[in-house]
């Protein structure tokens, strides 16, 4: 055991690390919009030779039609997990229509308007039809704009070997299930203290197209006749153009405990909320939205992660949580980041790793309310001005520097990296985590500062930008010279594509009632 070993479990209260525990569970959900040649949000429906978006495991899409999501398996190699996402990356590119490609910005091409943007179609099954309605209620109450931007989600969980050892260190006694939930809500909770950090890092988002704010009101500045940005803004797809609203902003939800959790959400989905009764659930054309309670499901809550339960069919996920706890963790903070042609590397990954194995083994006291709102103070800070040298976030009440709290997170964090490193006998983690320092100490390394200054270097437009890195990836991904997809691969994909459709029919002929009554059965429960 080597010394750095011993004093990073020692930093953790830790006595050992077993090899086995550094088989960390991760898998990828990418978003990516599918856009014409000249950089147009496609209006042709979602490919038939993708599979069905409503049962298809491994390509499907999200709010729009064209708004395709990309999920890999669970992979406990780093470099399995990101070849599988290039391979459906490839098979996507090949099924594609019209020279379509890719849009590699989180932040969405320009959209001529509202009307513009195919709300996703998932058959005539009643949770299919559900899940188009969800759409259409999210349209209703947030604009169809904030619905296209993409993100990448990583899911991390510990493997069950890490669970029982682990439990008997820390001396807890009760049902392993409970212990690896409060666990997980305390990896949570860090998580939110801490999550500015991966926004300042990672954030690709300093700017946008006008026609995003039309409407709306902004804080952002003209950088073009086509753009608008902030000159320190890292993520602006977190901010108050993006994933925010005021009647979420309203909600205290606590990751304290699981039941207060979940009786949260569960108020929230069955209060109602006058702005959206006044809407209607129905209009002149039918359902417009789910209901009118401030949440129309689960999914409607926005937040930085997430806790989530292994679902079974037909499984409700507060329901699922009830019954087996937490089974993993969702990072939802993340921008593609336009560089990279599957929008993270193995680099981001090891740091993601290094990052969330550190909340989980590091101290995390209960939060309070001042402690939430202060949380999100802090990201909206971060969001519009994370590259500027003054930025003062609050901890516990405290104004501090953010770039003193970074430096010594980030010193921290070489714990957790040297313990990971150990396992696998390289220094891959440190070097992850080096590379982020080295973005603390020049913010223009970081994805977002590196977008402004070739956006002035070049005197291109945010869209000007984007469609020429869009262009430089579809070449990559269907040049046949830099790599191709085998025969098995390709045989896997299509055979899966040709199975959710016969799903998606027996799903639609299982149908005994009409889907108002299914409806109304949904929200009573």
């Amino acid at each position: 055991m080597t010394k750095q070993f011993s004093d990073s479990l020692q930093r953790y209260g830790i006595p050992e690390f077993q090899k086995e525990w550094g088989a960390i569970h991760r898998g990828i959900e990418k978003e990516s919009l599918r856009v014409t040649p000249e950089g147009h949000i496609s209006n042709l429906p979602h490919p038939e030779s993708l599979g069905s978006a409503l049962t298809n495991p491994i390509i499907t899409t999200d709010f729009s039609e064209a708004l395709l999501e990309f999920i890999t398996p669970v992979h406990t190699d780093i470099d399995s997990c990101l070849d599988e996402l290039e391979a459906i990356h490839r098979f996507t590119m090949q099924h594609l229509d019209s020279d379509e490609m890719l849009w590699v910005a989180s932040m969405p091409c320009p959209i001529d308007s509202g009307g513009s943007i195919p709300i996703a179609q998932y058959g005539s099954s009643n949770i299919g039809r559900m899940k188009t309605l969800y759409r259409k209620g999210l349209t209703l109450r947030y604009g169809s704009l904030m619905q296209v931007i993409a993100g990448l989600h990583y899911n991390f969980s510990m493997p069950d070997s890490f669970w029982p050892a682990y439990q008997s260190i820390k001396g807890d006694t009760g049902p392993l299930q409970e212990f690896r939930t409060n666990s997980y809500l305390h990896l949570i909770r860090n998580f939110h203290r801490n999550s500015w950090l991966l926004l300042y890092l990672f954030g690709a988002s300093p700017a946008a197209c006008k026609c995003f704010a039309q409407g709306r009101e902004h804080n952002l500045l003209e950088y073009d006749e086509c753009s608008l940005y902030l000159p320190d803004a890292t993520c602006l797809r977190m901010g108050n153009l993006g994933y925010r609203s005021d009647a979420q902003n309203s909600l205290f939800v606590c990751y304290n405990e699981l039941d207060s959790y979940i009786q949260c959400l569960h108020d929230a989905m069955h209060k109602p909320y006058p702005p959206y009764e006044k809407l209607g659930q129905k209009g002149e054309d039918g359902f417009q939205q789910i209901n009118t309670n401030l949440l129309q499901l689960e999914n409607e809550f926005y937040s930085t992660i997430r806790p989530k339960p292994n679902l079974s069919k037909g499984q409700r996920p507060l329901d699922a949580l009830r019954s087996t706890g937490i089974e993993y963790i969702e990072v939802r903070t993340l921008d593609l980041n336009p560089y990279l042609p599957l929008g993270i590397d193995a680099e981001q990954i090891r740091f993601l790793d290094t990052f969330l194995l550190h909340c989980l083994l590091a101290e995390s006291p209960v939060c309070d309310r001042q402690e939430f709102f202060e949380v999100s103070s802090n990201i909206a800070k971060v969001v519009e001005r994370g590259r500027a040298a003054d930025v003062q976030l609050k901890r516990g009440g405290e104004t501090v520097a953010m770039r003193d709290w970074a430096e010594g997170l980030l010193a921290d964090l070489q714990h957790s990296a040297a313990i990971l490193d150990s396992l696998e006998g390289n220094g891959k983690h440190q070097d992850a985590l080096g590379a982020q320092v080295a973005k603390l100490k020049d913010p223009a390394l970081t994805p977002s500062g590196r977008l402004l200054a070739d956006m002035d270097a070049n005197q291109q437009s945010f869209f000007a930008l984007a469609m020429e890195l869009s262009r430089q990836h579809r070449q990559s991904l269907t040049d046949r010279s830099q790599g191709r997809l085998d025969a098995a691969t390709e045989a896997r994909f299509s055979a899966a594509s040709a199975e959710s459709l016969k799903k998606q029919k027996d799903i639609e002929a299982a149908d005994t009632v009409s889907f108002e009554e299914f409806l109304r059965n949904w929200n009573k429960a």
